[in-house]
């Protein structure tokens, strides 16, 4: 490690430095320590097929900071790290590379995909945690996970056992969302809905007695070739004459009967709806309690199936079009109206969600999700903010059941194997060689696959060693906080609760800790169609892994979003620049002294001060810590690092450090040198790099800052009166200074100051200070002053008398002031010109009027200050 700090800070040369320092000497494993209590964190596990984004360094940064605090607080602290095999995105990855080798799923056979799949994820699986690192993440990697690894997969095949043996996980037919691009269901969570444009379509369907028709409206018309039935209110007077007859399907001239369910309201349109409980979820219910045939009429790739030749193959939009137009012609389609509805769509690839009558694996959730409800209502899973549980019990005591089955070949194989001759079904963990009811010994293995959210549901228990008693799992579990987005809650936080609970009999984790999303400066969604992302690697690459960190903590507010910034960004790499220049100002006034990293037994007013504030920041950070109010707490450490160290106390120590009192000196380097040390300390958690390369060059024992103790708070430093009496003398330099600035007086011009107050041997131990900060040659201080043309500036403890005439040359200052005033005038009528000038304001564009309106705004603003000034001058 560096034994002295290079004239710039270049992260560039640092940071990869730093990280490899920290990895061979094993300094982020967690060995089980009977005699430190755990701290635990579970890693969101990033798909394998992910690049990093902002969201997630963000994520990462925020669960890095709360396991470096409770690591240096000296618990025994696990950030278990691992990846999502994400049997969706990375199987449609597969499929488009063997595309350009002229090959298909199909082609290869499902062992040779596999171990295509296989390669793939050798080859790219591990890219995301490699660019992890750059982040400066302190995972345990020796523990990394990933959740198609021999021991998860283990605990996906106990799991799937053991519902299924409690009649927990059934198969059925069942009404379920049909990805038509993925090809695969997908549960409730998986489908977004986005408000669409679309119409009703009313159609008549005539009565087979010829007697009449209905009308009813459908936003679906191509779905009407599966219509088993039409349903009316058994309380609508309109049909009760109607119920039991039968209608002919309009271009199928199938025969349909009239049914009477609740499930229709009668004030709603018609008060007619037709029934198609293939391809919709309320239909579906409607069809079991009247028996109603269930008829697909669509393929897995949604186009229309051979039993309707006319449309057979076409797409179900074309199909659309092709049916309406024969509705119309054939004298069915009464009117078109529009209509704007929201439309389910699969997460993953944004095709509108087929629903589609199916035979798959569902998990029984109402038993699952009660102890699950329980368990936070009654605080042992508390959420960061708390309005998010709201969200929670929403979804969990609606909660349909799951269903798990994919068709897909990636992922966990269902371990369901069925007898070639009688058809019994035998779940079971390992392959069966015999069929339990007839003796075959010829079985095969469903074909689909779980669902990847079923896998990563146990992730906080399967990689700690469950279902083995594994001692990682005993020390460690129940881990302690889960940090995710809120855009997971329902796919993931849910499911890790109800199954922590079912299989482990305890909470996964104590605290959800819920951050927003990234957006653009502009407040916008990141998305590749606005191409508006931002590459992290790049940021790193061009500001730094800390000033990232430090920006995302910055902005950091639980459970809201934030916007991003480069400017802020490189605003939070110039704070590591003033660090590191203080650090090398400390240096070179301890470099050649024998200087401890303890203070001094005699300590000054300025010394009590910053230690004081030092003392109560240690106490209000380690508090917005443990509140998960990060973005509180770097706040407050900047404040402290650029305000009160960098910009106050170094400069009131500099007279010390160049007198001639040899005792004083070293005192105020000691001082120096101990505040630099737990300011390092305590931003350590924010930015690791910088801290970690400073603190190696300064005077200690441990071998890493990582491993140090996190500053407390303690009574020994708490000088709340000595504090007082320095900030007053603050206050006043603050407002001399402030007072000059307007005038535009430059530091380099002196004045005798003459200062009326009660709280005289204050301001007698602040003289020094006050005439070397505040530009003072020789300062009176009394009771109370009477000075002809002299500059008065109050504060609460003191009025400051100036004459004007060590200030400014009276009649240049005029003379400057007016024609400053002449310019700025000249600018506000040219501006208030434009906004007065109608065609002007017809023409140009909203941010141009508003930019001038703003400019207009803070020239009247200056132009009061200028007259202001020059009154005081007259």
């Amino acid at each position: 490690m560096a034994k002295e700090l290079a004239k710039s800070y270049d992260p560039k040369q640092v940071e990869d430095r730093i990280y490899d320092f920290w990895m061979e000497n094993n300094y982020f494993h967690a060995e089980i320590d009977k005699d430190k209590k755990p701290y635990t964190i579970v890693m969101p596990p990033p798909n394998i097929t992910g690049q990093l984004h902002i969201g997630h360094a963000l994520d990462n940064t925020l669960q890095d900071i709360l396991i470096r605090f409770r690591r240096m607080q000296g618990y025994c602290a696990l950030w278990l790290p691992g990846t999502d095999h994400a049997s969706i995105a990375t199987e449609a990855k597969v499929v488009e590379a063997i595309k350009k080798e002229g090959l298909s799923k199909e082609i290869l056979g499902r062992e040779k995909f596999l171990e295509r799949v296989w390669d793939w994820k050798e080859e790219y699986g591990s890219r995301i945690t490699k660019q992890f690192r750059k982040l400066g993440t302190s995972c345990d990697w020796e523990r990394e996970r990933f959740t198609m690894d021999e021991g998860c997969s283990e605990a996906v095949k106990e799991v799937f056992v053991r519902l299924y043996n409690e009649g927990l996980i059934y198969q059925g037919e069942r009404i379920i969302n049909w990805c038509p691009h993925c090809k695969t269901s997908i549960s409730d969570a998986e489908v977004e809905f986005e408000e669409q444009a679309g119409h009703f379509w009313h159609l008549r369907y005539p009565l087979t007695d010829g007697s009449g028709y209905l009308e009813l409206a459908t936003t679906r018309p191509e779905t009407l070739l599966g219509d088993t039935a039409v349903a009316v209110n058994p309380n609508d007077e309109r049909y009760k004459d109607l119920i039991g007859k039968t209608l002919t399907l309009p271009l199928v001239g199938r025969e349909i009967p009239i049914v009477a369910d609740d499930y229709v309201e009668m004030d709603f349109g018609t008060g007619v709806v037709k029934i198609t409980p293939a391809h919709d979820p309320n239909d579906f219910e409607v069809g079991l309690r009247h028996n109603l045939p269930v008829l697909n009429c669509m393929t897995d790739d949604a186009k229309i199936t051979e039993d309707y030749p006319k449309y057979a193959g076409m797409d179900r939009y074309d199909a659309r079009k092709a049916i309406v137009k024969d509705l119309e012609e054939g004298g069915f389609l009464v009117k078109i109206e529009d209509y704007s509805h929201n439309v389910g769509t699969c997460y993953r690839c944004h095709t509108t969600v087929e629903p589609r009558v199916s035979k798959q694996w569902f998990v029984k959730m109402k038993p699952l999700a009660e102890p699950a409800i329980e368990c936070v209502r009654d605080g042992r899973v508390k959420f960061v903010p708390e309005r998010f549980d709201k969200i929670y019990y929403h979804w969990m005591e609606n909660i349909k059941d799951w269903c798990i089955s994919r068709q897909l070949w990636w992922g966990h194989r269902i371990p369901a194997y069925y007898c070639d001759q009688c058809g019994e079904t035998v779940v079971a963990k390992e392959a069966p060689t015999v069929c339990p009811k007839c003796g075959c010994t010829h079985l095969h293995q469903d074909e689909d696959t779980l669902d990847t959210w079923f896998s990563s549901a146990l992730w906080p228990f399967s990689t700690l060693g469950w279902p083995n008693d594994a001692e990682d799992l005993k020390y460690f579990y129940p881990t302690n906080t889960l940090v995710t987005g809120y855009d997971i809650i329902f796919f993931w936080v849910a499911r890790m609760i109800f199954s922590g609970m079912h299989h482990m009999g305890e909470v996964p984790f104590n605290t959800v800790f819920i951050h927003g999303i990234i957006r653009d400066s502009q407040g916008r969604k990141m998305s590749k169609s606005l191409n508006n992302g931002v590459d992290p690697i790049e940021v790193i690459d061009k500001y730094g892994a800390d000033a990232l960190r430090f920006f995302l903590a910055t902005g950091n507010s639980p459970g809201n979003d934030m916007r991003f910034s480069e400017e802020r960004v490189e605003s939070c790499r110039n704070f590591a620049n003033k660090l590191y220049n203080a650090s090398r100002f400390v240096h070179m006034n301890i470099d050649d002294h024998d200087v401890k990293c303890e203070l001094p037994d005699t300590l000054e007013l300025e010394d009590k001060w910053i230690l004081s504030t030092l003392n109560t920041l240690a106490k209000e950070v380690t508090d917005n810590l443990d509140k998960f109010e990060l973005g509180i707490a770097v706040s407050k450490l900047y404040d402290f690092i650029w305000d009160c160290y960098c910009d106050w106390y170094i400069e009131l120590a500099k007279s010390r450090l160049n007198s001639d009192d040899a005792v004083s000196a070293q005192n105020a380097r000691q001082v120096l040198l101990y505040v630099l040390d737990k300011i390092l300390k305590l931003l350590h958690p924010f930015m690791p790099f910088i801290t970690e390369e400073i603190w190696q060059t300064l005077p200690h024992d441990g071998e890493t800052i990582m491993l140090e103790k996190y500053p407390e708070y303690t009574d020994a430093l708490n000088f709340p009166e000595d504090a007082s009496q320095m900030e007053v003398i603050m206050e006043a330099i603050t407002a001399i200074r402030t007072r000059r600035n307007e005038m535009n007086v430059p530091p380099s011009k002196k004045a005798n100051y003459f200062i009326a107050t009660d709280k005289k041997d204050t301001f007698t131990h602040g003289v020094q200070f006050i005439k070397k900060l505040a530009s003072a040659t020789e300062i009176e201080i009394g009771d109370e002053f009477t000075l002809d043309k002299a500059v008065t500036v109050v504060t609460n403890d003191a009025k400051i008398y100036i004459p004007m005439s060590d200030l400014v040359d009276k009649e240049e200052e005029l003379k400057r002031l007016n024609k400053e005033l002449a310019t700025v005038e000249k600018m506000l009528a040219q501006d208030e010109g434009k906004l007065n000038n109608a065609g002007f304001m017809a023409k140009a564009p909203e941010a141009v009027i508003e930019k001038i309106k703003g400019q207009a705004e803070r020239e009247r603003e200056k132009i009061a200050l200028i007259k202001a000034a020059i009154a005081d001058l007259d």
